[in-house]
């Protein structure tokens, strides 16, 4: 009841904020997995953040990314990726005690357990007080397995010049569903939002002038089924710190 209350509270904040203020993009990467029994309450949290966006100042992009070491324990994640695992291992470095599910990276710079709501709303609320590069996509088209979209970047202010910054492209589906029938979540039903069929590094971008890419990039069959989103952001190579991030449904 009290973690209820405390998101509640987040959402009323945010719904009493004026209603014409930018909110300020951030990326929630959510490691996850369907062989995971503490993982399901991280999923609706995810779930809650993307549909109620109920933190004030925030435009919470969340993304799902099912890793595959749970995978031997009895269940095949069948939206897990190695990619995903080594992908989260990259945030945790040389902690090896670092991997763990659910865990929820917020901006790349943050790091805890995904299914704490307190610390969520607490995380976010300093996220939107870093500085960010804001990030325009146009001209999507998706034709079959291919979409294809125009990503855009101003010149950015000076406490990015001199600087490069990796840009990634990622497809998501908006919702999936799973019938357990093993392991850990053997017999339950699971649903999960935005979750990563694609996420490719499209190209290393400097930062002392404005960038145009058009980006083509092939989805994996089965992908969009109940409608997909694109999500495009920049990242610092070094720190892994996300320096802006966009959305936009397909």
């Amino acid at each position: 009841m009290l973690k209820r209350s405390f998101l509640a509270a987040a959402a009323l904040m945010s719904a009493v904020a004026d209603a014409n203020s930018a909110r300020v993009p951030v990326l929630l990467e959510l490691f996850t997995s369907e062989g995971c029994s503490s993982c399901p309450p991280a999923d609706r949290l995810l779930e809650v953040l993307d549909q109620k966006q109920p933190i004030a100042g925030a435009d919470l992009i969340v993304l799902s990314e099912h890793v595959d070491y749970w995978n031997h324990l009895g269940w095949r994640d069948p939206f897990s990726s190695a990619q995903y695992s080594a992908r989260q291992k990259q945030y945790n470095g040389s902690n090896s005690d670092g991997v763990y599910t659910p865990q929820l990276v917020v901006d790349g710079r943050f790091r805890f357990v995904g299914s704490d709501e307190r610390e969520a709303v607490s995380t976010v609320q300093k996220a939107i007080r870093e500085p960010k590069i804001p990030i325009t996509i146009s001209n999507v088209a998706h034709d079959g397995q291919e979409v294809r979209a125009r990503i855009e970047l101003p010149a950015p202010d000076q406490s990015f010049r001199n600087k490069r910054a990796e840009l990634y492209l990622a497809i998501a589906d908006n919702r999936a569903e799973s019938h357990v029938a093993r392991g850990e979540n053997a017999g339950h039903a699971l649903a999960h939002v935005a979750v990563a069929r694609v996420l490719k590094q499209v190209a290393t971008i400097p930062l002392d002038s404005a960038t145009a890419k058009d980006i083509a990039v092939t989805l994996q069959p089965g992908t969009g089924a109940g409608g997909s989103r694109i999500v495009a952001f920049i990242q610092d190579p070094t720190s892994g710190h996300v320096l802006g991030v966009a959305a936009r449904r397909l």
